[in-house]
């Protein structure tokens, strides 16, 4: 059956992230982000995640300014903004009061498109975000977050969808961080949601980890998905996303409709490549199907991180064993989803049991603060089982958490204001709740935003003013090939 497909681009946010640690300064996008405006896409994936984060840390580049400056780029797509519901950006949930005023702030800084998901599926995180969102007039995409396990059963997702529903979203995707998705289970499963949601369009966000996903992403629109996350060939496959070019190509050549403009969309994937190799930045490779990825989950991104540190400590040879135990970490847990922040929080587990059977030690001996915050309820619902023995082990008795957890967190904005204000605006009352005094301080007295990413040239460009710099040459006359 033909369908009519939408493409949503996740260059400018989640390939970068996968690729290049997060590393696209807001310079390098002036070349980039004109171009897939004018392409066609349904949303261009701007800000979230790691990106805001990183942009203050590291690039020391205010996100807010950035939504501002691309805004002004993007006349015609709608910008994203992605998050992780309760907790925005980071790891740790905030007060209600915060999370409305980001919305309200999103929506001034020019963002239309909200993507907010939960890394336990637990849709309570969700409730604040999604309403205030709405409030502002964004449109809002909840996500769900897909993991392999005994108890993520098409069953489960069909409940969640019907709860997104309920809190009001105006579309519904698929988030598979780790690339788990395969093409038998992408049949039940989407067939399975879009019995709940109807018309309501689903949308599908995979990565490429195991291979699959240029394959699993044309299976999913078979089956009922109208909208499909892609990035630019130059930052697709890896642990990225299927690369738009190719997955626009295969679509119509399976007689769907797919209005998008591709010579945009390959005039990207060329600056992308010659800002690859000026940064000397990786462009992604397809990866090798591998069946262990299904057992551990990590994203590409946190095993490479994972092996550096075992390196340093001369344990690189330990890492196969520590993912071995990641596994067995997660269904102890009650089968988490792994993804930030869990994902660290399972590998730091695996990574203390292994070491401490060197020493004598039992597992679980030595736990951190935020899995036995975790195993309590502290994040948020905990889909499978945890044992009563371990449990007690982990918690040392203390009793359940069964309330919403952002309802536990005092409202931050007055003190803030009070204690460490006064603010230029409220983008900075934001900032001071999501750093303290040192990064906030550092990201002020870096100015602003430097746009200025010295501009590239195609390669027939690069050619012509080669041979119009050579002594004599007056003129050019192109002539086709006999």
């Amino acid at each position: 059956m033909s369908r009519k497909v939408r493409l949503i681009d996740v260059t400018l946010r989640d390939a970068h992230q996968c690729l290049w640690a997060t590393r696209m300064t807001t310079g390098m996008m002036k070349e980039l982000a004109p171009r897939l405006d004018r392409a066609g896409f349904e949303a261009i994936d701007l800000v979230g995640g790691a990106v805001f984060d990183v942009a203050v840390r590291y690039l020391r580049e205010d996100p807010w300014e950035r939504m501002r400056i691309l805004n002004s780029w993007v006349k015609e797509t709608p910008l994203i903004i992605h998050t992780r519901g309760q907790s925005l950006f980071t790891f740790e949930f905030f007060p209600d009061d915060v999370v409305a005023l980001a919305a309200e702030r999103f929506a001034a800084n020019g963002m239309r498109y909200h993507t907010p998901y939960d890394a336990l599926n637990d849709m309570r995180n969700l409730e604040i975000p999604i309403r205030a969102a709405k409030q502002q007039g964004l449109y809002v995409a909840g996500g769900l977050v897909y993991t392999v396990s005994p108890v993520h059963t098409d069953e489960y997702y069909s409940k969640k969808a019907a709860e997104l529903m309920r809190l009001g979203v105006d579309a519904v995707y698929l988030k598979d961080a780790s690339g788990l998705m395969v093409p038998e289970r992408v049949a039940t499963l989407v067939k399975a949601v879009k019995a709940v949601i109807g018309e309501m369009p689903l949308q599908i966000h995979t990565h490429c980890n195991s291979g699959l996903a240029p394959y699993v992403v044309l299976q999913a629109v078979e089956h009922g998905v109208e909208v499909i996350h892609t990035a630019t060939s130059t930052l697709a496959n890896g642990v990225s996303h299927a690369p738009t070019e190719r997955v626009v190509r295969n679509l119509r050549r399976r007689g769907h409709e797919v209005d998008l403009d591709l010579s945009e969309v390959e005039e990207v994937a060329e600056r992308l490549a010659y800002i690859a190799e000026k940064e000397d930045k990786p462009v992604g490779q397809v990866r090798e199907y591998d069946e262990f990825h299904y057992h551990h989950q990590c994203a590409g991104g946190m095993v490479s991180n994972l092996q550096y540190q075992l390196e340093t400590m001369g344990l690189e040879h330990r890492l196969e064993e520590i993912l071995e135990e990641a596994g067995h970490v997660r269904a102890d847990l009650g089968y988490p989803i792994v993804v930030s922040p869990f994902a660290q929080y399972i590998v730091t587990q695996a990574v203390l049991n292994v070491m401490g059977k060197d020493q004598g030690k039992a597992r679980y001996d030595s736990v951190p603060d935020e899995v036995r915050l975790y195993v309590r309820g502290g994040y948020g619902e905990i889909a499978g089982e945890i044992d009563p023995d371990l449990y007690d082990k982990i918690t040392r008795g203390a009793d359940p958490i069964t309330e919403r957890p952002g309802a536990l967190v005092e409202p931050a904005l007055e003190r803030l204001r009070r204690t460490r204000g006064p603010f230029a605006s409220d983008d900075d009352l934001l900032l001071a709740a999501f750093y303290d005094d040192s990064q906030y301080s550092a990201l002020k007295a870096a100015g602003s935003i430097d746009t200025n990413y010295s501009l590239m040239e195609t390669p027939l460009v690069t050619l012509i003013r080669e041979i119009s710099e050579r002594p004599g040459v007056r003129a050019f006359h192109f002539s086709k090939p006999s």
